[in-house]
C-alpha cells in the first residue's frame, strides 16, 4: 500500500493516521519533494478509475491564476500535474490495481477493505 502524501495537508495526516491505526504497513511518497511523472499519474488515473480533472486541486492559487478558464485536453492536464504538484488532490491512497482519494473516512475503509 501506497499513500501520497503532504504532511501540510490535515486530510492526509489523517489518512495516515487511520492507517496508522489498522497496523497497515504502507509506503510513503511525499509528492511536493517527489513529483509524479506522467506515467505515473496516468497509472494512478486507471487505478482511480477518474479524469484528470477529478483529481486537480482548482481551487489551489496556481490553477486560478495561470490555468482556469483555459481549454486543455487531457494530456495536457497531466503535463500540467506533473509540472505543479501541489495541484494534485490529496491524499490518494494505492493497493495493487485499486486506488482511492482518501479524503473522507468512507474512502479510507474503501481502500482497507481491499487491504
Amino acid at each position: 500500500m501506497k499513500i501520497y502524501h503532504n504532511p501540510k495537508c490535515s486530510k492526509s495526516r489523517q489518512a495516515k493516521q487511520v492507517l496508522d491505526q489498522n497496523n497497515i504497513n504502507y509506503d510513503t511518497h511525499l509528492y511536493l519533494d517527489n513529483p509524479l511523472s506522467v506515467k505515473e499519474i496516468k497509472e494512478l488515473l486507471t487505478k482511480l478509475k477518474l479524469s484528470i480533472i477529478d483529481i486537480i486541486r482548482t481551487k489551489e492559487a496556481i490553477w486560478k491564476e495561470n490555468f482556469k478558464g483555459g481549454e486543455f485536453t487531457n494530456d495536457e492536464l497531466i503535463e500540467i500535474v506533473a509540472s505543479n504538484p501541489k495541484l494534485l488532490e490529496r491524499p490518494i491512497i494505492e493497493h495493487n490495481d485499486f486506488a482511492v482519494v482518501a479524503r473522507s473516512d468512507e474512502k479510507i475503509q474503501e481502500i482497507l477493505n481491499t487491504h
